[in-house]
């Protein structure tokens, strides 16, 4: 890429522009983010490790992020790219995690609950309810 005015503008436009599209992974959204940044260094373009990292933060979607953002930003002097993109993947690790386990816990509700038919065949042999103490 030719390092013009030209080159620097569409780049930077892209960059101040640049938001996280639904239905994108956090880790496609930050190697999208990184290229993005390599470009401009190859055009002798610098920017600031916290810009970097604050540019990163403002992509995000405020619904989905904006508790993390307020956390991760709370208190502090001083963010870098580096602290951004790693709690960003942890995040996108944590929820992964969360919907694994959901839909086992969704598979066990299912296995563990009687057809209709089972019902009532319990509740012809016994008419107390089910937490009744036998002696």
């Amino acid at each position: 890429m030719t390092k013009s005015v030209e080159n620097r503008l569409h780049l930077k436009k892209r960059l101040y522009r640049f938001y996280l599209k639904r239905r994108t992974s956090i880790s496609d959204h930050i190697n999208i983010y990184t290229k993005l940044l390599a470009d401009l260094s190859n055009l002798n373009v610098v920017i600031d490790d916290e810009d970097k990292a604050l540019i990163l933060l403002s992509s995000l979607l405020d619904e989905g992020y904006e508790t993390f953002v307020l956390i991760l930003i709370n208190g502090r002097t001083f963010l870098s790219y580096k602290e951004v993109t790693t709690a960003l993947v942890n995040l996108e690790l944590r929820r992964k995690d969360k919907e694994s386990s959901g839909s086992t816990s969704a598979e066990v509700l299912a296995v563990g609950r009687s057809s209709p038919n089972q019902r009532r065949e319990s509740s012809d042999q016994s008419q107390r309810p089910r937490w009744a103490i036998t002696v």
